[in-house]
Protein backbone atom coordinates (compact mmCIF):
# COMPACT_ATOMS: atom_id res chain seq x y z
CA UNK A 1 0.00 0.00 0.00
CA UNK A 2 1.10 3.39 -1.11
CA UNK A 3 -0.20 7.22 -1.58
CA UNK A 4 0.37 9.99 -3.65
CA UNK A 5 0.79 12.12 -0.26
CA UNK A 6 1.60 9.97 2.39
CA UNK A 7 2.14 13.21 4.66
CA UNK A 8 -1.51 13.88 4.97
CA UNK A 9 -2.04 10.79 7.05
CA UNK A 10 -0.64 12.94 9.76
CA UNK A 11 -3.86 14.39 9.77
CA UNK A 12 -5.39 11.33 11.42
CA UNK A 13 -4.62 11.94 14.59
CA UNK A 14 -7.82 14.36 14.44
CA UNK A 15 -10.69 11.48 14.29
CA UNK A 16 -8.32 9.22 16.43
CA UNK A 17 -8.56 11.97 19.05
CA UNK A 18 -12.15 12.36 18.40
CA UNK A 19 -13.14 8.66 18.92
CA UNK A 20 -11.23 9.02 22.24
CA UNK A 21 -12.89 11.90 23.14
CA UNK A 22 -16.27 10.17 22.50
CA UNK A 23 -15.48 6.68 24.65
CA UNK A 24 -14.08 8.08 27.41
CA UNK A 25 -16.30 11.93 27.67
CA UNK A 26 -18.81 11.58 29.71
CA UNK A 27 -20.66 14.69 28.30
CA UNK A 28 -22.81 17.68 30.36
CA UNK A 29 -25.49 16.77 31.87
CA UNK A 30 -28.64 18.56 32.17
CA UNK A 31 -30.30 19.68 35.75
CA UNK A 32 -33.67 19.05 35.84
CA UNK A 33 -36.16 19.85 38.64
CA UNK A 34 -36.18 16.27 39.76
CA UNK A 35 -32.61 15.95 39.73
CA UNK A 36 -32.53 14.14 43.26
CA UNK A 37 -35.24 11.66 42.31
CA UNK A 38 -34.00 8.04 41.99
CA UNK A 39 -33.45 6.79 37.58
CA UNK A 40 -32.40 3.86 36.45
CA UNK A 41 -28.76 3.94 34.21
CA UNK A 42 -29.51 2.02 30.87
CA UNK A 43 -26.10 0.83 30.48
CA UNK A 44 -26.94 -1.02 27.52
CA UNK A 45 -27.69 1.56 25.61
CA UNK A 46 -24.03 3.29 25.75
CA UNK A 47 -22.03 1.03 23.49
CA UNK A 48 -24.87 1.50 20.22
CA UNK A 49 -25.16 5.25 21.07
CA UNK A 50 -21.08 5.55 21.58
CA UNK A 51 -20.97 3.07 18.01
CA UNK A 52 -23.02 6.17 16.22
CA UNK A 53 -21.30 8.63 17.57
CA UNK A 54 -18.03 7.32 15.68
CA UNK A 55 -19.28 7.38 12.13
CA UNK A 56 -18.69 11.24 11.76
CA UNK A 57 -14.78 10.60 13.12
CA UNK A 58 -14.71 7.53 10.71
CA UNK A 59 -15.64 9.46 7.89
CA UNK A 60 -13.68 12.10 8.35
CA UNK A 61 -10.47 9.68 8.83
CA UNK A 62 -11.97 8.10 5.21
CA UNK A 63 -11.88 10.98 4.23
CA UNK A 64 -8.16 12.08 4.84
CA UNK A 65 -7.18 8.59 3.52
CA UNK A 66 -8.66 9.69 0.35
CA UNK A 67 -6.81 12.94 0.15
CA UNK A 68 -3.77 11.28 0.58
CA UNK A 69 -4.07 9.31 -2.29
CA UNK A 70 -4.41 5.50 -1.98
CA UNK A 71 -2.38 3.64 -4.67
CA UNK A 72 -2.34 0.03 -5.39
CA UNK A 73 0.20 -2.36 -8.19
CA UNK A 74 -1.29 -2.90 -11.29
CA UNK A 75 -0.72 -6.50 -13.02
CA UNK A 76 2.38 -6.24 -14.85
CA UNK A 77 2.00 -6.47 -18.80
CA UNK A 78 3.81 -7.17 -21.57
CA UNK A 79 4.50 -4.59 -24.65
CA UNK A 80 5.62 -4.60 -27.95
CA UNK A 81 9.43 -4.08 -28.74
CA UNK A 82 10.04 -1.70 -30.94
CA UNK A 83 12.23 -2.81 -33.99
CA UNK A 84 14.33 -0.33 -35.89
CA UNK A 85 14.22 -0.85 -39.20
CA UNK A 86 15.91 0.88 -42.30
CA UNK A 87 15.49 0.55 -45.98
CA UNK A 88 18.88 0.94 -48.19
CA UNK A 89 17.37 1.40 -51.58
CA UNK A 90 19.77 1.15 -54.52
CA UNK A 91 18.45 3.77 -57.33
CA UNK A 92 21.63 3.34 -59.57
CA UNK A 93 20.90 3.26 -62.97
CA UNK A 94 20.45 -0.60 -63.51
CA UNK A 95 17.34 -0.21 -61.15
CA UNK A 96 15.37 0.76 -64.19
CA UNK A 97 15.44 -2.94 -65.73
CA UNK A 98 12.09 -4.23 -66.45
CA UNK A 99 10.99 -6.40 -63.21
CA UNK A 100 7.35 -7.57 -63.54
CA UNK A 101 5.18 -4.76 -64.40
CA UNK A 102 7.64 -2.06 -63.78
CA UNK A 103 10.96 -1.10 -63.09
CA UNK A 104 13.18 -3.18 -60.44
CA UNK A 105 12.95 -0.17 -58.28
CA UNK A 106 9.18 0.33 -58.36
CA UNK A 107 8.64 -3.29 -57.46
CA UNK A 108 10.70 -2.65 -55.11
CA UNK A 109 9.13 0.53 -53.45
CA UNK A 110 5.85 -1.66 -53.98
CA UNK A 111 6.83 -4.42 -51.82
CA UNK A 112 8.70 -2.29 -49.17
CA UNK A 113 4.85 -0.15 -48.68
CA UNK A 114 3.12 -3.78 -48.12
CA UNK A 115 6.04 -4.50 -45.85
CA UNK A 116 4.89 -1.54 -43.45
CA UNK A 117 1.60 -2.62 -43.09
CA UNK A 118 2.99 -5.95 -41.77
CA UNK A 119 5.34 -4.49 -39.25
CA UNK A 120 3.17 -1.79 -37.68
CA UNK A 121 4.04 -0.35 -34.53
CA UNK A 122 8.02 -0.45 -35.55
CA UNK A 123 10.15 2.66 -36.57
CA UNK A 124 10.98 2.77 -40.37
CA UNK A 125 13.78 4.68 -41.95
CA UNK A 126 14.35 5.29 -45.94
CA UNK A 127 17.86 5.66 -47.43
CA UNK A 128 18.76 5.84 -51.38
CA UNK A 129 21.98 5.35 -52.58
CA UNK A 130 24.30 5.18 -55.61
CA UNK A 131 27.98 6.22 -55.56
CA UNK A 132 26.68 8.95 -52.91
CA UNK A 133 23.93 8.12 -49.73
CA UNK A 134 20.69 10.21 -48.99
CA UNK A 135 19.30 9.30 -45.45
CA UNK A 136 15.16 10.16 -47.45
CA UNK A 137 12.99 9.43 -44.11
CA UNK A 138 14.35 9.41 -40.80
CA UNK A 139 13.86 6.86 -38.42
CA UNK A 140 9.58 7.15 -37.68
CA UNK A 141 6.71 5.37 -36.80
CA UNK A 142 4.89 7.37 -39.18
CA UNK A 143 5.39 5.69 -42.55
CA UNK A 144 3.34 7.91 -44.53
CA UNK A 145 6.27 9.72 -45.97
CA UNK A 146 8.28 6.43 -47.01
CA UNK A 147 4.68 6.00 -48.99
CA UNK A 148 4.94 9.25 -50.81
CA UNK A 149 8.69 9.24 -51.35
CA UNK A 150 8.89 6.79 -55.04
CA UNK A 151 8.20 9.63 -57.69
CA UNK A 152 10.99 11.93 -56.26
CA UNK A 153 14.08 9.47 -55.88
CA UNK A 154 13.42 7.53 -59.36
CA UNK A 155 16.96 6.10 -60.94
CA UNK A 156 15.73 7.87 -63.69
CA UNK A 157 15.47 11.47 -62.07
CA UNK A 158 18.42 11.21 -59.10
CA UNK A 159 21.47 13.00 -60.16
CA UNK A 160 24.43 11.92 -62.16
CA UNK A 161 26.56 11.17 -59.10
CA UNK A 162 24.29 8.59 -57.75
CA UNK A 163 24.55 6.45 -60.91
CA UNK A 164 27.31 4.01 -59.30
CA UNK A 165 26.77 1.43 -56.67
CA UNK A 166 28.32 1.58 -53.15
CA UNK A 167 26.87 -0.56 -50.75
CA UNK A 168 29.79 -0.62 -48.42
CA UNK A 169 29.04 2.97 -47.94
CA UNK A 170 25.42 2.75 -47.80
CA UNK A 171 25.63 0.33 -45.32
CA UNK A 172 28.07 2.14 -43.09
CA UNK A 173 25.45 5.78 -43.53
CA UNK A 174 22.45 3.44 -42.40
CA UNK A 175 24.58 1.81 -39.22
CA UNK A 176 25.00 5.42 -38.22
CA UNK A 177 20.83 6.06 -38.40
CA UNK A 178 20.62 2.80 -35.95
CA UNK A 179 23.07 3.54 -33.85
CA UNK A 180 22.12 7.12 -32.93
CA UNK A 181 18.90 5.23 -31.63
CA UNK A 182 19.17 3.40 -28.15
CA UNK A 183 15.54 1.67 -27.57
CA UNK A 184 14.81 -1.06 -29.57
CA UNK A 185 16.25 -3.61 -32.02
CA UNK A 186 18.05 -2.73 -35.32
CA UNK A 187 17.66 -4.14 -39.06
CA UNK A 188 18.78 -2.99 -42.05
CA UNK A 189 16.73 -4.26 -45.36
CA UNK A 190 19.32 -3.96 -48.69
CA UNK A 191 18.12 -3.80 -52.20
CA UNK A 192 20.51 -3.62 -54.67
CA UNK A 193 20.31 -5.22 -57.94
CA UNK A 194 24.67 -5.02 -58.64
CA UNK A 195 27.79 -5.79 -56.91
CA UNK A 196 30.20 -3.05 -55.17
CA UNK A 197 33.61 -2.77 -55.53
CA UNK A 198 33.98 -1.38 -51.92
CA UNK A 199 32.97 -4.68 -50.19
CA UNK A 200 35.98 -6.47 -51.65
CA UNK A 201 39.40 -7.27 -50.08
CA UNK A 202 37.67 -8.28 -46.67
CA UNK A 203 35.94 -5.36 -46.13
CA UNK A 204 32.91 -7.65 -46.19
CA UNK A 205 34.40 -9.12 -42.87
CA UNK A 206 35.34 -6.10 -41.46
CA UNK A 207 31.89 -4.50 -42.00
CA UNK A 208 30.12 -7.66 -40.80
CA UNK A 209 32.17 -7.42 -37.43
CA UNK A 210 30.90 -3.74 -36.89
CA UNK A 211 27.23 -4.83 -37.59
CA UNK A 212 27.32 -7.48 -35.40
CA UNK A 213 28.97 -5.51 -32.32
CA UNK A 214 26.01 -3.22 -33.06
CA UNK A 215 23.09 -5.84 -33.26
CA UNK A 216 21.88 -4.88 -36.33
CA UNK A 217 20.39 -7.51 -38.32
CA UNK A 218 21.16 -7.08 -42.33
CA UNK A 219 18.60 -8.62 -44.82
CA UNK A 220 19.44 -8.48 -48.19
CA UNK A 221 16.73 -8.59 -51.41
CA UNK A 222 19.30 -9.45 -54.70
CA UNK A 223 17.01 -8.64 -56.76
CA UNK A 224 18.55 -8.34 -60.51
CA UNK A 225 19.63 -11.60 -62.23
CA UNK A 226 21.96 -14.31 -61.20
CA UNK A 227 23.41 -15.34 -58.03
CA UNK A 228 23.68 -12.25 -55.16
CA UNK A 229 27.17 -11.41 -54.74
CA UNK A 230 29.45 -13.33 -52.14
CA UNK A 231 30.34 -10.30 -50.34
CA UNK A 232 26.90 -9.62 -49.45
CA UNK A 233 26.25 -13.72 -48.76
CA UNK A 234 28.76 -12.88 -45.74
CA UNK A 235 27.79 -10.04 -44.63
CA UNK A 236 24.05 -11.34 -43.89
CA UNK A 237 24.99 -14.51 -42.59
CA UNK A 238 27.52 -13.08 -40.08
CA UNK A 239 25.09 -10.33 -38.88
CA UNK A 240 22.26 -13.44 -38.77
CA UNK A 241 20.32 -11.94 -41.85
CA UNK A 242 20.20 -13.74 -45.24
CA UNK A 243 20.02 -12.86 -48.63
CA UNK A 244 17.16 -13.30 -51.14
CA UNK A 245 16.86 -13.30 -55.06
CA UNK A 246 13.41 -13.15 -55.76
CA UNK A 247 13.09 -13.65 -59.98
CA UNK A 248 9.47 -11.94 -60.31
CA UNK A 249 7.10 -9.70 -58.84
CA UNK A 250 5.69 -12.64 -56.23
CA UNK A 251 8.76 -13.61 -55.53
CA UNK A 252 9.75 -10.29 -54.17
CA UNK A 253 6.21 -9.91 -51.99
CA UNK A 254 7.19 -13.67 -50.83
CA UNK A 255 10.94 -12.11 -49.20
CA UNK A 256 9.26 -8.94 -47.54
CA UNK A 257 6.93 -11.91 -45.75
CA UNK A 258 9.71 -14.43 -44.85
CA UNK A 259 11.64 -11.30 -43.47
CA UNK A 260 9.12 -10.36 -41.51
CA UNK A 261 8.39 -14.09 -40.22
CA UNK A 262 12.04 -14.20 -39.58
CA UNK A 263 12.51 -11.04 -37.41
CA UNK A 264 9.59 -11.42 -35.46
CA UNK A 265 8.28 -9.41 -33.39
CA UNK A 266 9.61 -9.55 -29.57
CA UNK A 267 7.14 -8.90 -26.38
CA UNK A 268 9.07 -7.50 -23.12
CA UNK A 269 7.80 -7.69 -19.66
CA UNK A 270 6.63 -4.12 -18.02
CA UNK A 271 6.79 -3.23 -14.69
CA UNK A 272 3.50 -2.85 -12.65
CA UNK A 273 2.65 0.73 -12.67
CA UNK A 274 0.95 2.56 -9.26
CA UNK A 275 -2.69 2.74 -10.24
CA UNK A 276 -4.93 4.94 -7.92
CA UNK A 277 -6.78 2.88 -5.53
CA UNK A 278 -10.06 5.12 -4.26
CA UNK A 279 -12.78 2.35 -4.94
CA UNK A 280 -13.00 0.14 -1.49
CA UNK A 281 -12.07 3.48 0.58
CA UNK A 282 -15.19 5.85 -0.87
CA UNK A 283 -17.28 2.50 -0.87
CA UNK A 284 -16.50 2.46 2.41
CA UNK A 285 -16.96 5.93 3.37
CA UNK A 286 -20.59 6.01 2.04
CA UNK A 287 -21.33 3.43 3.96
CA UNK A 288 -20.83 5.24 6.98
CA UNK A 289 -21.77 8.46 6.07
CA UNK A 290 -24.95 6.70 5.36
CA UNK A 291 -24.81 4.48 8.78
CA UNK A 292 -24.17 7.88 9.95
CA UNK A 293 -27.13 9.78 8.81
CA UNK A 294 -29.90 6.71 9.80
CA UNK A 295 -28.63 6.84 12.84
CA UNK A 296 -29.56 10.74 12.87
CA UNK A 297 -33.64 9.30 13.57
CA UNK A 298 -32.72 8.51 17.17
CA UNK A 299 -29.93 6.42 18.21
CA UNK A 300 -27.73 9.48 19.80
CA UNK A 301 -26.66 10.92 22.59
CA UNK A 302 -29.14 13.51 25.02
CA UNK A 303 -27.98 14.75 27.89
CA UNK A 304 -31.00 13.82 30.22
Amino acid sequence: MSFTHPALLLLLVFPIALLVRVWRHEGNRVVLPWDHAPRRRSHWMRIPIGLAECLPALVLGVVIVLLAGPQQLGQPTTRRALTNIEFCVDVSGSMTASFGEGTRYDASMVAINEFLDYRKGDAFGLTFFGNNVLHWVPLTSDPSAIRCSPPFMRPEVVPPWFGGTMIGKALLACREVLTSREEGDRMIVLISDGESFDLGGGNDQELAALFVADNITIYAVHIGGGEAPESIMNITGLTGGEVFEPGDRAGLEAVFKRIDAMQQTRLEKVEAEAMDNFGPYALVGLSLLGAGTLSLFGLRYTPW
